[in-house]
């Protein structure tokens, strides 16, 4: 699955119609559900405020909303193009302002499907969407004179937010990826011969 790192944004015009396409990286139901009700109060001007959703490590949980246009034209092609990416943990809002000429169905869901695919490639474009890969949190104690063979090891490890804390002990705490973390713990635990153990 593929997730979403920052905030992007791009809007176009059909028929008079200005659509806003929002791209929001979003980890839970309530926060989709906060920033749904934020898009709607900032833009009360709007016509309609369309939403879809993917959240949770396999895409299990899903949301979107037609906000008013007629069943089934923007919602649904917004959740389709985020499903199609493989991509999870996103929000995708696409505000609409009525331009006076209605688009028909097959209108609406063109225009909000390719609204989607707009702002999917722009992310993409920024490097804003990458791979999502399972990190677990980690720390550990080391005495100051293990701590030079320790830190090779660190070395040989993708490690990411890591931060060291110096007192009686060095304490250091980051995140590893879940695949290597068993094989951390257990190279941490040789090189100290068993006096480290890696929380």
């Amino acid at each position: 699955m593929k997730i979403l790192s920052s905030y992007i944004s791009t809007e176009f015009t059909v028929k008079n119609s200005r659509f806003l396409c929002e791209l929001f990286p979003c980890e839970s139901q309530n926060e989709a559900r906060s920033i749904i009700k934020s898009q709607k109060n900032k833009y009360n001007d709007a016509t309609h405020v369309v939403h879809g959703f993917m959240l949770g490590l396999n895409a299990e949980i899903l949301g979107m909303s037609d906000d008013g246009e007629p069943s089934g034209t923007a919602g649904r092609p917004v959740l389709d193009i985020i499903k199609g990416r493989g991509c999870t943990n996103m929000l995708l809002t696409v505000t609409r302002w009525f331009g006076g000429t209605l688009l028909g169905t097959g209108g609406l869901v063109k225009a909000y499907g390719d609204g989607a695919k707009l702002v999917l490639d722009k992310a993409e474009a920024q490097g804003a969407i990458t791979e999502f890969i399972e990190t677990k949190d980690f720390s550990f104690c080391a005495t100051y004179s293990l701590y030079p063979n320790i830190k090779r090891v660190l070395e040989k490890f993708a490690i990411k937010d890591i931060s060291e804390e110096f007192g009686t002990d060095i304490t250091v705490k980051g995140k590893i990826c879940a695949d290597e973390y068993e094989n951390f713990c257990a190279c941490i635990k040789n090189t100290s011969n068993g006096s480290v153990e890696v929380l």
